[in-house]
Order: structure tokens, then sequence, then C-alpha cells
């Protein structure tokens, strides 16, 4: 990698639309909400060297193994009287600025937002510690209007956001297709149409789009009214993984409470065991979650499918994040950034080796 520079957006973009670029991962807003499940700790619990921790998510699928870890009670079993205050974000930059000032400790979140949120900090502010999911990202279209891969040339496909993963994994795919679209403006050969999550469904129906590049369960949204799911981003990705929530913890935190932050990782690896031996009870724990979280639980129509092409691992995929920031360079949104030392995977790999369980690669971008 160059020399260390922050993330710069290429071309001038107002400054509103620029703070949270590269920010969403697959986030419904912006808002935090301290209002996650509250942890029953014992009373004769022994204490780490923090009395509390303080985690952020995502109130959505992909964010599973926090959803699952704190609803049965698996995280807090591993921090013992250290007790856990959760706080739910709807996209990446609130979570980032939570972690900058302090209000969260550790938190679920997008490969872009960790991206940006390390390269705009100079690397000072955060690393990524773990893996925990993948896949969970889909092109989704109108069947009357769109039969085949290459019916996509002169449509109109919506992405959550310029600039957010699964806008740069579409911009990345169109230009392996050897068509032109220009990055800012989502005008070319496809139109690609930048629109919020929460109103894709509703564009979808009134027809103003043919199809979404979408991450679950938008996707599943979409198809239980009617769409067809065309591709699997899964499908282009090697070995069929690539990152979609990791982990990632304050520097200062980690410096100074190494003991929560390797509890807090050791329970999300037994959480994620616990979901991948249980996958029907973990499907309905994170469901029971999310209709606490937002008042209303998905559908089976939409669950099931999200579910099933979500996979939950502890590998943070390394070399798939270096490729979707090298993806966000070629589509002309990004300058190269230095992502030398975002990962520090010493305490995951102290956790899984405790476990009998192979180590992770940091793929070259660890703290040496």
């Amino acid at each position: 990698m160059s020399a260390a520079r922050p993330f710069t957006i290429l071309r001038t973009v107002a400054a509103a639309a620029a703070l949270p670029l590269l920010l969403t991962a697959c986030g419904y807003g912006s808002d935090a909400e301290d209002d996650a499940p509250k942890a029953e700790v014992a009373a004769d619990a022994k204490k780490l060297s923090a009395s509390e921790v303080k985690i952020g998510y995502f109130p959505n699928l992909t964010h599973a193994t926090a959803l699952v870890g704190v609803q049965e009670g698996l995280l807090q079993k591993e921090l013992g009287g250290t007790t856990i205050k959760s706080s739910t974000f709807n996209a990446g930059p609130s979570e980032i600025e939570a972690l900058n000032a302090g209000s969260i400790d550790i938190g679920w979140i997008g490969p872009s937002p960790s991206i940006n949120g390390y390269t705009k900090s100079a690397g000072k502010n955060l690393r990524i510690i773990s893996g925990s999911a993948s896949g969970g990202v889909k092109l989704v279209v109108n069947p009357d209007r769109i039969k085949t891969l290459d019916d996509l040339k002169g449509r109109k496909i919506a992405t959550p956001q310029l600039g957010n993963t699964q806008d740069v994994a579409f911009l990345h795919w169109i230009a392996e297709k050897g068509w032109k679209v220009d990055a800012q403006s989502g005008k070319g050969d496809v139109s690609v149409v930048r629109t919020d999550n929460k109103i894709t469904p509703d564009a979808y129906k009134s027809g103003s789009i043919d199809g979404a590049w979408v991450p679950e369960p938008t996707a599943s949204k979409l198809v239980a009214d009617g769409a067809k799911v065309l591709l699997d981003e899964s499908d282009i990705w090697p070995d069929k993984k690539f990152v979609i929530t990791n982990i990632i913890v304050s520097q200062t935190f980690l410096k100074e409470h190494p003991d929560v932050v390797e509890a807090v990782l050791r329970g999300s690896v037994r959480t994620n065991a616990w979901i991948n031996a249980h996958p029907d009870e973990a499907k309905a724990s994170a469901n029971k979650a999310l209709e606490k979280l937002s008042g209303k639980a998905l559908p089976a129509e939409v669950l099931n499918p999200a579910w099933k092409s979500i996979t939950f691992l502890d590998d943070p995929l390394a070399s798939t994040l270096d490729a979707q920031a090298e993806h966000a360079v070629s589509a002309g949104l990004l300058e190269k950034p230095d992502l030398n030392g975002i990962y520090d995977l010493k305490p995951l790999n102290k956790v899984l080796k405790a476990e009998g369980r192979p180590e992770v690669d940091d793929a070259g971008l660890g703290v040496r």
C-alpha cells in the first residue's frame, strides 16, 4: 500500500453528502438508540478491569452475532460482573462518531465505515478485531423487465448510498462487464439510483426502479413484492465469502482493557458457534431481538431467505476488505488508502486457539 493518506473523495462533492460517503454498509438511517436489551448480571459475579463495556450494533440480520449474543446472554456470560451497555445504530456514520466520542467501546459494523473511520483518523481511532458475518447481499430485479444479467444495460438499479459497500460492489461489477457509468452521477450504460433502503421497496413497487443491489433483509423484502434474485454477490467472490460485518474496538479501550475485549471476543466466537449449531433457534432469537428493537418482527417470507444467505463466522476475511477498498479506488470514488495496521487479530487468535480452532489471517494489514 502507499504511504498513509486518508480516504479522499475524488471530484467535488457537497460537504453534507461527503460525510456519510463510504460509511453506511447496510443501515437504514442514522440515529442511535439505547433501548437494546439490558444484560442481567449475578450479584456475586466477578468484574474484569472495567465495570462496564459499551457495545454498538445495528438492528439488522447481518449483525445477528450481537443480536443473539445479547438476547441469549452469551456475551454477558463471558464478561462476568462487567456489565454490557448496548446501543443500536441505523448507519455507519453515527456508530463511528459514537466510538470516537467514547459513547461505545466495541461495535459491530460494516467494512466501509471501518475503513473510512480508520483512514480519516490517520489510523488512530479503531482496530478491526474480528469478523462476524459474510454475504447477505443480492441483485434483485423485476422479472418482467430483466431476464438476464445483460438485460441490466439501460435499466435503473438502486443501491443504498453513493459510495457505500453495495454501491462500490455494483460499480465494480459494471466495470467488469465493460460497461461505463459515471460513479458520482450514476449515469451511464446502467442508471445507478442511490435510494435509502427504507424506501427501496416502495420505489420498486411504483416502478421507478427496475431492481436493486442491496443487503438483507431489503433484498428478500423485494422478492416478497415480486422481484427475482438475479445474482447473489457471494457468487462473485473467491470461496463465495466476503466481509459484510466485522467487529471494531477503540484503540484506547483495547489498550486499557484487553481482558474485557478478550471476553467480548470469546462471547462472539461462542455465539457464532451456537448460531451455526442451532440455526433455527438462532434465527428465531435474532428476530425476537429485532422485534424488541424495532417493534416489528420480520415475516417468515422475508426472514427465512434472508437468514439463509448470511454466513456467521469469526474470520474477518481481511483480503476481501482490502479488495473492497481497491474496488472503490478503481471506481474513481477514492484515492488509495493505507490500511496497514487496521487489524489487530492477536486477541481473537488467542481465543480461537483456546477453543481449539485455527487462527485467522490479517492479509498483511495487521499491527506489527
